[in-house]
């Protein structure tokens, strides 16, 4: 304590401590520890050096440091990236309580639904805002895309069809979070600021050359462990039947991988076997794809390696992936990350395959790409196993789950909200993962 303490250091020091208490100063630390468990670094982990912990938990510390003290203003670019499911939804519960001001970039679409009451456009160097979230700017713009291609509709059709478009809208928005200031916005909007965009889609569609028969894939008994021992998954069996849309899950993503990287040939099972039926041809977007760029070919030459046609198709292929023009001469070792992965999603597409291993597949996409994926994958007649980090891919696309875990598995044929928001099976997780 300082010498000759004075009436008015008592004073200046009753004042700060108050503004201490005000700021919840006393409950800083715990307050801190809890959001650090929130967002997944575990108790035992706080008290380590940054230069210690792995990308991925830097990442997080980062976003619990923007988080944390409430902020007037938060600004966060890409949030979800490297996070997990179940992280990503407490992250949308966060958010979408907060009462200050929230500007985000993202490519989550049913996190941006969950947080967002606007949406701003930023397209050809023009900003528009739109009232509304990501789901109400999409699906207006293309409504307002289709009426203006139907020349024949009249103009007092197309704007009751875009007022009973918005009046249905509201009425879902009451249902989820963020409602009261959502639905004012969109109650004020006027048809004429609804309006097509002008971003484009690829065009990604996957046809079939042969029909499926009942057997498509058995699995009995396999296990897979890590370099480093740990057990990724054991004892897993199952039958995809024709018609399934399967996406796996796990704690650990490397089992997800560990799992396609096997039922594909590229790795040996530490137990166990896998038939495929005599019917099925297979197309496998993996979650590496480094080895297929370690080529100076351009894109027509290096994507004729994968299927049967002339330059002219393989550049119809490229060109529905939006590579035109000149680009097509590109050299494929000097793309960026979502244009490799459009490159692989064309491959794919060359295969006419009837099952579909998609590991992690909206990784480096745009929002475009992956709403245009999204879409194709919903109405694809064949089989799909996949991993994905994207609520809204899977709660679209599957029509069951497997949840891999060291101790076996959880299979239900149901969709992905009804499992992960249901009481019984959230115990039954949290005991396997033991």
């Amino acid at each position: 304590m300082k010498e000759n303490f004075s009436d008015e250091d008592g004073n200046r020091v009753a004042e700060l401590e108050e503004k201490f208490a005000e700021m919840d100063g006393w409950n800083a630390e715990s307050d801190a520890a809890q959001m650090l468990s929130n967002l997944g670094i575990k108790e035992n982990m706080h008290q380590k050096q940054m230069s210690e912990l792995s990308n991925n938990e830097k990442v997080r510390v980062m976003l619990a440091k923007a988080l944390f003290g409430h902020p007037d203003n938060l600004l966060l670019d890409e949030p979800t990236n490297d996070l997990d499911l179940d992280t990503v939804e407490w992250l949308e519960e966060y958010l979408s309580n907060v009462e200050q001001t929230v500007l985000v970039v993202s490519h989550d679409r049913h996190f941006l639904d969950a947080v967002s009451t606007q949406t701003v456009d930023i397209d050809f160097g023009k900003v528009t805002v739109f009232a509304g979230n990501y789901s109400f700017w999409y699906e207006s713009s293309q409504l307002a895309l289709r009426q203006a291609q139907n020349q024949r509709q009249k103009a007092e059709e197309k704007r009751k069809e875009l007022e009973e478009f918005i009046r249905r809208f509201s009425a879902n928005v009451a249902k989820s979070k963020q409602t009261t200031s959502r639905k004012k916005m969109l109650e004020k909007l006027n048809v004429e600021e609804i309006r097509p965009s002008s971003r484009k889609y690829p065009g990604i569609i996957f046809q079939m050359d042969r029909e499926p028969g009942n057997q498509i894939l058995e699995v009995e008994g396999l296990k897979a462990v890590d370099v480093d021992g740990t057990v990724l998954f054991d004892n897993v069996s199952f039958n995809i039947e024709k018609g399934q849309k399967v996406v796996f899950l796990s704690h650990n993503p490397k089992a997800m991988t560990a799992l396609f990287e096997i039922i594909n040939g590229n790795r040996k099972a530490d137990a166990g076997t896998y038939k495929w039926g005599v019917t099925i041809t297979t197309a496998y977007l993996p979650l590496d794809n480094t080895e297929f760029f370690k080529s100076d070919m351009n894109l027509v030459d290096w994507l004729s390696q994968f299927g049967v046609g002339n330059e002219v198709q393989m550049k119809g292929y490229l060109g529905r992936m939006l590579f035109s023009g000149e680009e097509v001469l590109k050299k494929v070792n000097v793309l960026s990350g979502g244009e490799k992965m459009r490159c692989m999603i064309a491959r794919m597409q060359l295969k006419n395959a009837n099952c579909l291993i998609l590991d992690t597949p909206t990784n480096h996409l745009d929002l475009e790409s992956i709403q245009a994926f999204n879409n194709n994958l919903v109405s694809f007649k064949g089989n799909i196993l996949f991993s994905s980090h994207d609520h809204e891919f899977i709660q679209t696309v599957a029509n069951r789950i497997i949840e891999l875990t060291p101790k076996g598995t959880i299979d239900k044929l149901m969709q992905y909200d009804d499992y992960i928001y249901d009481e019984a099976l959230k115990a039954q997780r949290v005991k396997m993962y033991e």
